[in-house]
């Protein structure tokens, strides 16, 4: 038997955790790292870390007003709320994240997939700058088991789909079919589509990932 999931009060547990550890990061950035491109498409650092404080700004109700304005444009709606929370300069944009690091307002949706945007955007900014801090495992053990369940916010079960996949540092595994292996991390920012992290996975169902991966 696997091991139990984490409940929801140690999942925002994590999640202030990230936070704390991305805040800790950013700190130290220069004008052009802000200004750097992340791996989640058009975005930059600076519009990752805003994008990642109005996920912890705001609630189910004004989610769903926001969605509702823009008529179910999901790019729109965050690019809307991704302008209300960046600030007029790299340093206040960190300032209204680091406020937020406590926040335990989302989106409707399961606490896991809310681990999952921090532990995914972080690595978004992280891995084109060669920032080194890595989550623990079983944090990302759980945004794993949670992606590997259903496509929430990213393809992440389909992308899965008919594949043995094992990670090679943790507990992690799901599935049957040709095998994929790597860290536990790497499968989970294959499964959140960032092709970048594909390099890293082995075995026979690795093509198959890469062929699956969108960004």
């Amino acid at each position: 038997m696997r091991k139990r999931d984490m409940h929801s009060n140690a999942l925002w547990s994590a999640v202030e955790t990230e936070r704390t550890a991305l805040v800790d990061e950013l700190v130290s950035l220069n004008q052009a790292q802000w200004s750097h491109q992340s791996l989640c498409g058009r975005w930059t650092v600076e519009d990752v870390v805003a994008h990642l404080t109005a996920a912890a700004s705001v609630g189910a109700r004004r989610w769903i007003v926001s969605v509702l304005g823009t008529r179910f444009d999901f790019d729109r709606h965050n690019d809307r709320r991704l302008a209300e929370y960046r600030g007029t300069t790299p340093a206040e944009t960190l300032e209204r994240f680091r406020r937020v690091i406590t926040s335990r307002t989302s989106a409707p949706g399961p606490t896991a997939a809310w681990l999952g945007e921090v532990v995914v955007h972080a690595q978004d900014i992280r891995r084109p700058l060669g920032l080194s801090y890595i989550p623990a495992v079983e944090t990302v053990t759980e945004v794993a088991r949670f992606y590997a369940r259903r496509d929430f916010t990213v393809a992440s079960r389909s992308t899965i789909k008919g594949l043995r996949v094992e990670a090679t540092d943790g507990p992690f595994s799901t599935g049957d079919g040709p095998l994929v292996s790597g860290t536990t991390l790497a499968l989970t920012m294959a499964m959140a589509g960032r092709r970048v992290y594909c390099d890293e996975l082995t075995g026979p169902g690795a093509a198959t990932v890469r062929e699956r991966c969108t960004t």
